[in-house]
């Protein structure tokens, strides 16, 4: 739990929502975060061209490989790879496994699959062996959009053959299988707009759930974290503070144990502050006995292009340190730089 106490004491809490957006035409439009952007004068016969030449050189250029996969978006790579396999005659993730080894062949491999092929070979990949990554496939169902969640379910199916929410019963079990199937029902409200009146209703209905009642109510929980917009649920964390004595994270701290707890305390987080969620995610991928380069590359990968500069932000005021300087003393090689390309400008 001092990792969640350290997480809410030190990330940004009094961004005003309208910083977000800018006016276009007149109308707000949301900002974009991203590092990186749609390249200008984009030329997908001229990538592919080049990528062939470095990947076929006799000594492969890694250099120009990161030059483009990394600046480039991922629309536009999904056009580079249709040409190269129509110039080349091979695929360019196949080229890419040939021509690269160990972690710069996995960055390069996720930055070319589309986002939601991406999140589908997460969740495989998290359910798939011995034990299962519980905290993945929370990260992921929790943080994708409605429309994200459906599109990874019919990839998923497609690809692998199986049902996703047949595969999570299979692997999970008890509350933590019911929070990810509610998650998975791709139900909740996306709307910005805060109804106080049900923040308030929902912060009763926790409490009651929780802590004034004999047992937990785990029901309450997950169908309220589960269906509700983050604006939404930061209001009712504020309220629950005006019906209880402790926060609603102490609270399942108290009454949870295991799978669900994590999972819930998750959920928490993202809706508090998702690009905080993910920079604690980084450090402690980077701070702990070794390098976690799965979870650099799933979470660098994945926000590149949703929201890796507000994370780059919360990072250096949750630890006092930038992302870059620890991916420098943590990193190395053309792994180290395709990572701090991903960062953008520096």
């Amino acid at each position: 739990m001092s990792f969640f106490k350290k997480f809410f004491k030190n990330v940004i809490h009094d961004r005003d929502p309208e910083d977000d957006t800018v006016k276009v035409k007149g109308k707000p439009k949301p900002k974009y975060y991203g590092t990186v952007a749609p390249y200008p004068n984009f030329n997908a016969s001229s990538d592919a061209s080049v990528l062939q030449t470095a990947i076929n050189s006799k000594d492969v250029e890694e250099d120009v490989i990161i030059s483009v996969l990394a600046k480039r978006s991922n629309e536009q790579r999904q056009k580079i790879k249709v040409v190269y396999e129509a110039s080349a005659g091979e695929r360019l993730d196949e080229a890419l496994e040939s021509a690269l080894r160990s972690d710069l062949e996995d960055v390069t491999l996720a930055l070319i699959m589309a986002p939601a092929h991406f999140d589908a070979y997460l969740l495989r990949k998290a359910t798939k062996g011995l034990g299962t990554h519980e905290d993945i496939l929370v990260e992921v169902l929790a943080t994708r959009s409605n429309q994200q969640i459906v599109e990874i379910k019919r990839v998923f199916k497609e690809e692998y053959g199986e049902e996703l929410e047949d595969i999570i019963k299979d692997e999970t079990s008890g509350d933590f299988t019911t929070a990810l199937l509610a998650l998975l029902k791709a139900n909740k409200a996306e709307s910005t707009e805060v109804d106080n009146d049900l923040a308030r209703r929902d912060a009763e209905t926790l409490f009651e759930a929780g802590e004034n009642t004999k047992g937990i109510n785990i029901s309450a929980f997950i169908d309220i974290l589960t269906t509700r917009s983050g604006p939404q649920l930061k209001k009712t964390f504020q309220q629950y503070a005006c019906v209880s004595d402790v926060t609603l994270p102490k609270a399942l701290d108290m009454e949870l144990r295991g799978d669900i707890e994590d999972c819930l305390i998750d959920i928490v987080k993202c809706a508090w502050n998702t690009p905080a969620f993910f920079a604690e995610k980084l450090h402690l991928a980077m701070n702990r006995h070794g390098t976690c380069e799965e979870t650099l590359i799933r979470v660098m990968v994945s926000r590149s292009e949703v929201d890796l500069k507000r994370i780059l932000e919360e990072y250096r005021a949750m630890y006092d340190v930038s992302l870059q300087e620890d991916i420098l003393k943590e990193t190395k090689g053309h792994y180290r730089d395709i990572l701090l390309g991903l960062c953008g400008p520096h």
